[in-house]
């Protein structure tokens, strides 16, 4: 009987040991699990094993969970994450401000651009919409303006009974559609950077997103209808520069020969914005913006960083634009809600 009892002992003794140095050697690992909500257009970046080796490096593991910009700048609860990484710099302002936030950071950009295909491109260029690879968005108004039809275009390879429309993501939730708004509203606004509720502006690019009927909430989803369904379904759709370049660069066959980027006239600058709510998170921010293998990892994943060298590495002999010219600022915060406001008022 003492013999059992001391196994018993003896047993739970080891036990004890094996879950001690279990969670010890948890804790000696040195791998900081650092959370962040971040724009769905950057999961690719984020899933990546050569990012997670990346980070691993430097003893962090980074999860992270998506939402459309405008929602986490809005409705998403910020105190579950150390980070949230919106694409746009408007948002990340918001946030900031909000949080108390000293410093954020912008390691990667992109240009708004538009994905599209080689009959849409024909039909457009004998329109007057689009020269080489440059899509005049003043011509394209005019356009909507008129409620034109896709079969009512002069020879038009595209047949089908449908209003003229870039499809975007639902602007009451995404950043993609929001830097859509922002220079479309620019060009409404005479070429000049909006400034609050214009009920005139609001009024004349309101059908370029009502008129689409659904919209999707994050980018990701409208830009795989665009590889996976064709001309069909989704003749135009604006993108992140980034989600195009990141296949084109993969060669993984999902940009067919038919497919088209076009930059739009004028566009904008999504500048990815991290905003640290810790230390862990200002590391990864760093990390992000400094160190070399990230830069050429985001710039793998199509994103520009401030080397333009190595995104132009990988952007030669493609379709791509290196250089940007005719590029505006979006309007603030502030300024871009209260005119989706007023856009929002007629979904009702």
């Amino acid at each position: 009987m003492r013999r059992r009892l001391l196994g018993v002992a003896l047993a739970v003794l080891l036990g004890g040991g094996v879950v001690a140095a279990l969670v010890l050697g948890n804790l000696g690992s040195g791998v900081t699990v650092v959370r962040g909500v971040i724009g769905s257009e950057k999961k690719p970046f984020f899933d990546d094993p050569q990012v997670k080796a990346a980070f691993a490096k430097h003893g962090l593991q980074v999860e992270v969970d998506t939402a459309g910009s405008r929602e986490i700048a809005t409705s998403v609860d910020l105190d579950t994450y150390s980070f949230a990484f919106p694409s746009s710099a408007p948002a990340a302002e918001k946030i900031k401000k909000e949080r108390g936030v000293n410093a954020t950071f912008a390691p990667f950009f992109s240009p708004m651009a538009v994905a599209t295909f080689e009959p849409i491109v024909a039909t457009l260029t004998r329109a007057g919409v689009v020269s080489g690879t440059t899509f005049d968005i003043k011509k394209y108004l005019e356009l909507v303006d008129k409620g034109t039809r896709w079969d009512a275009l002069p020879g038009s390879a595209y047949k089908a009974r449908k209003r003229v429309l870039l499809t975007t993501t639902d602007i009451r939730t995404s950043n993609s559609a929001a830097m859509y708004l922002a220079l479309t509203s620019y060009v409404a606004n005479g070429d000049d950077v909006v400034q609050g509720a214009d009920a005139r502006v609001a009024e004349r690019v309101a059908p370029l997103f009502l008129d689409q009927g659904y919209s999707e909430s994050t980018s990701e989803a409208p830009f795989e209808d665009y590889l996976a369904m064709g001309m069909g379904k989704t003749p135009m759709i604006m993108v992140y520069e980034a989600q195009y370049a990141a296949r084109l660069f993969a060669g993984d066959g999902t940009i067919g020969p038919q497919m088209r980027l076009l930059y739009p006239s004028p566009t904008v600058l999504s500048k990815h914005t991290l905003v640290p709510f810790d230390e862990n998170a200002s590391e990864v921010g760093r990390l992000l913006t400094e160190d070399p293998e990230f830069a050429g990892l985001a710039a793998k994943h199509g994103f520009r960083t401030a080397d333009p060298g190595v995104f132009a590495g990988l952007a030669k002999g493609t379709p791509l634009t290196p250089d940007l010219v005719d590029v505006v600022e979006p309007p603030t915060y502030d300024h871009l809600d209260q005119l989706v406001a007023m856009i929002e008022e007629r979904y009702l």
